[in-house]
């Protein structure tokens, strides 16, 4: 994965390489197949550089179809599909090896006012200066060192923000340009990171365990707010429910004064390979 939050920045700059077609490189990672964050990030670049300025992301609806292959780079389609006077829709191909690996749906809005209320940010958290770092409490679940998950997720700051383990302060590691459409793609680069482990944990299973073979199917984000991605947010999340070998999962992301400004859903794979579901 990116070794810094430059890599990352890096990573979600596409080369154009025809009208609507675009390329994304691919980082050095361990990792057997392409991150889903990483696909959601680049695919929302690719979407964003067809969309007129001053009209921002307000929703995306994704499906993962095929693993990615992290040695070739993404091929990203892009199709315009409606223009209209407050809203943009775009559709998003990503192919590799000439076949889809993934589809993205996404709308972008002219600003404008309206309404407002919000459900408030959850108490008793654990303040982010205070919170352990995610690659420490992985290092005590799983044994392996946390450099080795520093290496791979360095360009995040990510903390365990509570002790039921599904609410962490998550940020860049680093400062970001004042552009918007960029804060927006690495939100949802970093949204995909710990929400399927919400779907463990009722279950006493952490992500990462061997006896689960894990892997995102959709993914859904609704951007509420304005927010920087290099400031603390508060991922809070919770699993409704786990069946038919997938977890279900939402979150909802909080700035520092309380303002909730993205709410997160997911299903994922969870099915058991090594476990005994006897018991």
């Amino acid at each position: 994965m990116p070794e810094s939050l430059e890599d990352l920045v890096e990573l979600l700059d596409l080369e154009m390489i025809d009208v609507d077609l675009y390329r994304g490189r691919q980082p050095q990672t361990a990792l057997q197949r392409v991150f889903g964050g990483q696909v959601l990030g680049q695919a929302l670049a690719a979407a964003g550089q067809t969309v007129d300025d001053g009209r921002i992301v307000h929703s995306l609806h994704a499906y993962f179809l095929r693993g990615g292959d992290t040695t070739v780079p993404i091929i990203y389609r892009v199709e315009g599909t409606r223009d209209g006077g407050s809203f943009s829709s775009r559709r998003v191909v990503a192919s590799q090896h000439g076949k889809p690996i993934f589809y993205m749906s996404t709308s972008f809005q002219k600003p404008e006012p309206g309404l407002d209320h919000q459900e408030p940010i959850p108490a008793d958290v654990v303040p982010p200066e205070e919170a352990p770092t995610l690659s420490s409490v992985l290092e005590a679940q799983s044994g392996r060192a946390a450099a080795d998950w520093d290496r791979e997720w360095s360009a995040l700051d990510v903390r365990l923000a509570g002790v039921t383990g599904r609410q962490f302060w998550i940020r860049a590691a680093g400062k970001l340009p004042d552009e918007p459409a960029l804060h927006a793609c690495v939100l949802a680069y970093a949204s995909d990171l710990t929400l399927l482990g919400a779907s463990l944990l009722p279950h006493g299973i952490v992500l990462g365990d061997r006896r689960i073979q894990p892997a995102s199917l959709d993914h859904a984000l609704w951007f509420h707010r304005e927010f920087r991605a290099d400031e603390w947010l508060l991922y809070d999340q919770t699993s409704p429910s786990a069946s038919g070998a997938r977890g279900f999962a939402t979150g909802r992301l909080f700035t520092e004064d309380g303002r909730l400004v993205a709410s997160v859903a997911q299903e994922g794979l969870i099915r058991p390979i090594g476990l005994d579901l006897s018991k």
